[in-house]
């Protein structure tokens, strides 16, 4: 595999009109200001301008990075995808509230979601852990605190809920994503997953636990999955990310005085990413992985493992969020990988935040945001010398 795959620009942006690699380039030029992201979201607070906001987000940030406003809206760009060889990972960016109605609601989207894949278009579901059930009690068990018996009654609710998804995605052949959570709930949430590995995971990968890697312990849980089911007849399934709440990671472990259970660089984070990805493909004959990064060295050391182990296709995953990273996704596509896509989709004031998200990662992730303009100038400039 060529150590230069991700520069084809071509490939990457083959379905892009030059408006849309234009507004790409404005849109990534914009975000690489964090004063200009905190001024938008101080702008979206006056409700007087809100018609004109609403207009210029949905023609630029929505447009990039969102699917539509429910799953009929996503269709197209599903198909498209599709027809390129990426998946859809659909994600309903909207949190909803803490009580049993919501928990509820969030479980019967999931599966209506689910009951979509008529096609295969949709190999993965993702749903947050904390979207059924309290935080409050995740903690709680978490932290080995006696439940009441009405907290008893809702924990056993909170566990039927991931069986209810889970079934309803081994009856319509989908693969579930549960996304992590802070460390101070995780645990709660890595226990109910090695229940889930015995319960679904004997024939094929079902379920996958979300491993963020910018936790110090995070090879060491990795390995223990290792040991406590390397003689069972099971699948384990991790998604690999690097992490997402570092800032209040970092706060809470000063406030309570505990150690800071995040490594201290960006370079110590990436070191773990691949630590974890390499231990993983080194025992692929138990572990399925779902790669969701956005880094081109840790994708190239995929590739580079994957044909050091012989590692078979269908055992990796890589994927990357809709609008960004282009020319690692669909390279990757155009390889033969299997390549999926995060597709948000929501309400227009439900997925706002999610979008300014996006922006501020952007402009957190050093070099992120300039690599992303380079790619489109560069095939704008390629488009542009073409016609001469």
């Amino acid at each position: 595999m060529q150590d230069n795959l991700f520069d084809n620009t071509e490939i990457a942006f083959k379905d892009k009109s030059i408006f849309d690699l234009y507004r790409g380039y404005f849109i990534f030029k914009i975000i690489s200001f964090p004063r200009i992201v905190s001024i938008s979201k101080f702008i979206l607070s006056f409700k007087l301008i809100y018609p004109l906001t609403k207009l210029i987000l949905k023609s630029t940030m929505l447009k990039q990075f969102c699917g539509g406003q429910n799953e009929d809206d996503c269709k197209e760009i599903i198909n498209d995808l599709n027809a390129r060889s990426v998946y859809s990972i659909l994600d309903y960016s909207v949190e909803g509230l803490e009580n049993e109605v919501s928990f509820d609601e969030t479980v019967s989207r999931t599966i209506n979601l689910i009951k979509l894949n008529t096609n295969n278009n949709f190999p993965f579901i993702v749903f947050k852990p904390t979207g059924i059930g309290r935080f409050d009690l995740y903690e709680k068990i978490s932290s080995n605190t006696n439940l009441s018996d009405k907290e008893n009654i809702e924990w056993s609710k909170v566990k039927s809920r991931y069986d209810a998804i889970c079934n309803a995605a081994l009856a319509n052949n989908v693969s579930v994503l549960i996304d992590a959570e802070e460390s101070w709930i995780q645990s709660s949430i890595d226990e109910i997953y090695e229940n889930l590995i015995l319960k679904y995971n004997s024939k094929k990968t079902i379920v996958y636990n979300t491993v963020q890697s910018y936790r110090i312990d995070r090879l060491e849980y990795i390995e223990k999955l290792y040991h406590s089911f390397s003689t069972s007849d099971v699948h384990i399934g991790i998604k690999l990310v690097r992490g997402a709440y570092m800032e209040k990671e970092r706060e809470r472990s000063k406030v309570f005085n505990y150690l800071d259970p995040i490594h201290k660089t960006k370079k110590d984070t990436d070191e773990s990413f691949n630590n974890c990805m390499t231990f993983m493909f080194k025992n692929a004959q138990l572990f399925s992985v779902f790669i969701g990064s956005h880094n081109e060295e840790s994708n190239y050391l995929a590739l580079k493992l994957i044909n050091k182990y012989n590692i078979i296709k269908d055992k990796v995953w890589f994927s990357q969020l809709y609008g960004m990273s282009d020319h690692i996704t669909y390279n990757l596509s155009n390889q033969g990988f299997n390549v999926a896509k995060y597709l948000p989709f929501g309400p227009f004031k439900g997925v706002i935040p999610y979008l300014f998200r996006r922006a501020e990662e952007n402009t957190a992730v050093e070099g992120q945001t300039s690599r992303e303009l380079f790619l489109y100038a560069k095939e704008i400039k390629r488009r542009n010398h073409s016609k001469l």
